[in-house]
């Protein structure tokens, strides 16, 4: 996720917390942007997670499985 959309996702928490609060349309912008930051935040966590290996006492390095009872 770029920085700019980041900067967003900030930019309208912090204008809820005010007195002002949000519009209909920014709480549909903040959603869809939260929802984007949460997709983009799974996927880097399940693709370092395909990249990790365990190494065993002997030395022997062993790819990190998935279980297969959960979601993706």
């Amino acid at each position: 996720m770029k920085q700019e959309k980041i900067n967003r996702i900030n930019e309208l928490a912090h204008k809820a917390k005010t007195a002002e609060g949000l519009t209909e349309d920014e709480k549909k912008e903040q959603a869809q942007l939260r929802l984007e930051y949460v997709n983009s935040f799974k996927a880097n966590l399940v693709a370092q997670l395909n990249n990790t290996y365990i190494v065993r006492p002997d030395g022997t390095k062993e790819k990190l499985e998935r279980k297969n009872n959960e979601k993706q």
